[in-house]
């Protein structure tokens, strides 16, 4: 059985539909956070994370946080999902660079563009400028970043750009990848649970 430590709206929100991409039983455990963005909110001593931050996740005894550690380590546990290249095969290299790439790259440049910080240095200016031709060139032939195949790098991806679409220009390419992403059945199951947590304050079983 996986735990997931959730708070509504927040980063553990894309985990809700990794799970539900996975298919597999897992437990929503719903905890308060602070959320920076607004200044509200406090830590929960319930929460396991080291930081008290989201996502975090308990599974098999071991204890995994931050949404890429989640994502890598769920995509290998679940090989029978088809959302993570195994190791060893061609794809993996790739997969596993655009999952460092979204860490390293795309979410410093998306918050940077959020807290106006882009206007002040050129170096920023220049990373955020390659982040968009990156996503462009590569969606421009192909419907996921890996392909025609949906993998958690698009799932991680297009969470973040749907979060954070002010932080980029217009452009046809990324709307229809983030509509594509988004309307997968999984994606809209995880909406609907994610609306309903953040109703409840007990843990919630998910067959």
């Amino acid at each position: 059985m996986i735990t997931l430590y959730h708070a509504p709206q927040s980063r553990s929100s894309r985990i809700v539909w990794l799970l539900e991409e996975l298919g597999v039983s897992y437990t929503i455990q719903p905890v308060s956070i602070f959320r920076p963005m607004t200044g509200q909110g406090d830590p929960d001593p319930a929460n396991p994370h080291p930081d008290q931050r989201v996502p975090a996740i308990e599974h098999d005894d071991a204890l995994i946080t931050e949404s890429v550690g989640i994502a890598l380590y769920l995509g290998d546990a679940f090989p029978q999902a088809g959302l993570a290249p195994a190791i060893g095969t061609a794809w993996r290299g790739p997969y596993c660079t655009w999952l460092g790439w979204y860490a390293c790259e795309m979410e410093p440049a998306m918050f940077a563009a959020m807290s106006g910080a882009l206007a002040s240095s050129p170096f920023k200016q220049r990373d955020h400028a390659a982040v968009v031709r990156r996503l462009e060139t590569t969606l421009a032939h192909r419907d996921y970043v890996l392909g025609e195949t949906f993998t958690i790098a698009d799932l991680l991806i297009a969470s973040a750009l749907n979060f954070g679409r002010k932080a980029f220009p217009e452009s046809p390419l990324l709307d229809a990848y983030i509509e594509r992403c988004k309307n997968r059945p999984a994606a809209r199951r995880a909406l609907a649970l994610d609306d309903a947590s953040g109703l409840q304050q007990a843990a919630v079983l998910v067959e």
